[in-house]
C-alpha cells in the first residue's frame, strides 16, 4: 500500500499497464495507463468533459497540455489540430513516457511530451488545455498556473476543468483577480469548464 501521488516525479508503484479505449466524436484513442499515473484504468470524468465541451483549438502554433498524464488531452489536441505542435507536460516521468508511447500507438506525430523544464524559454502557447493537479495544494497550484498562463500568446486562451467542490469557483475568481479574466463555459457532473484569457498588459 502506498500514499504515492500522481504528481510524484518518479513513481515507485510496481508497473501494471492497463489499456483503455477512449471513444470521442472524432475518433477513439487507445491509451496505455499505469499505476502511479493520474486516472489509472479509466478516463476521468473531468477530462471527458473537457474533451467533449472545449472549443476547437487553434489549427496551428504551439498548444499545451499542462499535466498530461498518459495523454488523452494532448492526443486529442494533436488530432484536432494536426498542423500544430502539442507540448505535453508532466512532472511524472512515467506519465511522460506513457504519453510518448500512446502518441506512437495512435499514429500521432505532432506531440512533444516532456518535463516542464525542458520547454524552451522562447515558446509561447496559442492555447492551453488542462485538468490541473488540484491536489498539489493551493499555493503550488497558483504558482503552476501563473508560470504557464504567462506564456499564452496575445490571443491565447486556457481551457481548464475543475471540480466544483475542489474550488473551481474560487479559482475562477482568483484568476480574474490576477488579471486573467476567467469565465465558465460549461458545467456537468460537479465539474466546471473554465476559459481564461491572456493577462492584460498594464498601461
Amino acid at each position: 500500500m502506498t500514499n504515492e501521488q500522481y504528481f510524484t516525479p518518479n513513481p515507485s508503484s510496481p508497473s501494471s499497464p492497463y489499456v483503455i479505449d477512449v471513444a470521442l466524436p472524432d475518433g477513439t484513442l487507445h491509451l496505455t495507463t499505469d499505476r502511479g499515473v493520474f486516472s489509472y484504468g479509466a478516463l476521468d470524468t473531468g477530462t471527458r468533459l473537457l474533451l467533449l465541451k472545449a472549443p476547437q483549438p487553434p489549427a496551428t502554433g504551439n498548444l499545451l497540455d499542462l499535466g498530461c498524464g498518459v495523454g488523452p488531452i494532448a492526443l486529442t489536441l494533436a488530432r484536432r489540430s494536426p498542423s500544430a505542435t502539442v507540448w505535453a507536460l508532466d512532472v511524472n516521468e512515467r506519465a511522460v513516457a506513457l504519453c510518448r508511447q500512446n502518441a506512437v500507438a495512435n499514429d500521432i506525430s505532432n506531440v512533444h511530451a516532456c518535463l516542464p523544464d525542458d520547454v524552451p524559454d522562447d515558446i509561447t502557447f496559442d492555447c492551453i488545455w488542462s485538468n490541473p493537479p488540484i491536489h498539489i495544494g493551493k499555493v503550488a497550484l497558483h504558482e503552476l498556473l501563473l508560470r504557464w498562463l504567462a506564456r499564452l500568446s496575445d490571443t491565447g486562451t486556457a481551457i481548464m476543468v475543475v471540480q466544483r467542490h475542489l474550488g473551481s469557483d474560487s479559482l475562477q475568481a482568483w484568476l480574474t483577480a490576477q488579471g486573467y479574466p476567467t469565465e465558465r463555459l460549461s458545467s456537468a457532473k460537479g465539474f466546471r469548464l473554465l476559459i481564461t484569457r491572456r493577462c492584460a498588459v498594464a498601461s
